[in-house]
């Protein structure tokens, strides 16, 4: 702030603001503001989306929207709302839900700060709520029901029951219940199908790494403790890996044995088969390359004792991460900077290595020679500066 308050803010503002002033600021929110600047980041990732195509999907093809929450981790002992969550990490938890397709990078369409001893699901009903209703404002090319992804913490009717009624399938992961395990027991053995993933993923539960699986699937009602016009209808997809055995040489098993790891969706098997709908479910992991984008910038820290002001942090983190996507889209769009980490677009085009030369009312930017982002921010430049274009009505 010191460097920007000494350069064009007095251009745009009315007045300059130190950082401590922005800092007592902050702190001065409450809750009900915190919504409102929800709505200005909502806004203003909508109006982005009229001047970058932000979310643009191929025919046939879904938006996909992901939800995660992550543990922002903090240091000192004032700091409203920090406790030791699920993670073990002393912070503040973060929920965050992303937009994405095949072609575009993910953009992020609602978030929230919570404490960090909430649970998961504690809010994900509104912010699903929040994300689809944003989500319906941006103009993303799919005729197509979006897909929701989530992991097994927010398999709950409340938030996959808001996200059916708002227009939306869901594809999220399930616990292993007594009724899922019965569930997966009828699965016939001729019905599993083999998949082989063109790159090795590690297994979190035994530590090591498989290239290949077993898929299936069988019809399943969730919710079936709750009333009937609660009960939501779908597939049960299934993936098996073999679980090895350290000592089969010296005692051999029986017979295999399996571990399964499953997930419901409320999407046909006509448009999304088995195989298809594993690789897609496996695509959530997206969000997490999200999450390390900004905790590498403004998440690195939350710089506030204050709980509200940091929650006003991170939506503005949300909003400058919005548009630096933008940015590199309008600059690169089929380059690599239409899906650069926020880091190397502000390597690129925000720290601009130019000297600045004023004459007769007008400024010059001098660029250095042979600078190999000249095209890209030249894009950028002159769509940031084009005159507005008239409206008829």
């Amino acid at each position: 702030m010191n460097v920007l308050r000494h350069g064009g803010m007095g251009r745009l503002f009315d007045r300059t603001y130190a950082p401590s002033t922005l800092g007592s600021f902050l702190r001065e929110f409450r809750f009900g503001h915190a919504r409102q600047l929800d709505a200005v980041a909502s806004r203003t990732l909508v109006n982005l989306a009229s001047s970058a195509p932000l979310l643009q999907a191929r025919g046939g093809e879904r938006v996909m929207v992901d939800l995660d929450d992550t543990i922002i981790e903090v240091h000192g002992y004032k700091k409203q709302g920090a406790s030791f969550g699920y993670s073990g990490v002393r912070g503040l938890n973060a929920l965050i839900a992303t937009a994405s397709t095949s072609i575009s990078a993910p953009v992020i369409l609602a978030q929230r700060l919570r404490q960090g001893k909430t649970g998961s699901p504690k809010g994900a009903t509104r912010i699903v709520a929040d994300t689809l209703a944003t989500l319906r404002r941006t103009n993303s090319g799919s005729t197509l029901r979006p897909l929701l992804r989530a992991d097994s913490a927010f398999y709950g009717h409340a938030t996959i029951g808001t996200a059916i009624k708002a227009g939306a399938d869901v594809s999220v992961t399930v616990r292993m219940d007594p009724a899922v395990k019965a569930a997966i027991a009828t699965i016939p053995e001729d019905a599993w199908e083999t998949i082989e993933y063109t790159d090795a993923i590690r297994d979190e539960a035994p530590g090591r790494w498989i290239s290949k699986a077993e898929v299936a699937e069988v019809p399943f009602t969730a919710f079936r403790s709750r009333k009937f016009a609660e009960r939501v209808e779908g597939r049960l997809v299934v993936r098996r890996i073999p679980d090895l055995n350290p000592n089969k040489v010296e005692q051999p098993t029986l017979f295999d044995v399996f571990r399964h790891r499953a997930f419901f969706t409320t999407t046909d098997k006509q448009s999304m088969g088995t195989v298809v709908a594993d690789k897609t479910h496996r695509g959530h992991a997206i969000i997490e390359q999200v999450h390390a984008d900004l905790k590498a910038g403004p998440l690195a820290h939350l710089p506030s004792g204050v709980f509200t002001a940091n929650s006003a942090w991170l939506v503005l983190a949300v909003i400058a991460f919005n548009l630096t996507r933008s940015a590199g889209l309008i600059a690169d769009r089929a380059g690599r900077l239409a899906r650069a980490t926020t880091a190397t677009i502000r390597r690129t085009l925000v720290t601009v290595p130019a000297r600045l030369a004023r004459s007769a009312r007008r400024i010059t930017m001098h660029l250095p020679e042979a600078w190999p982002w000249q095209a890209a921010f030249d894009r950028l430049f002159t769509a940031t500066h084009a005159p507005p274009q008239a409206v008829t009505t």
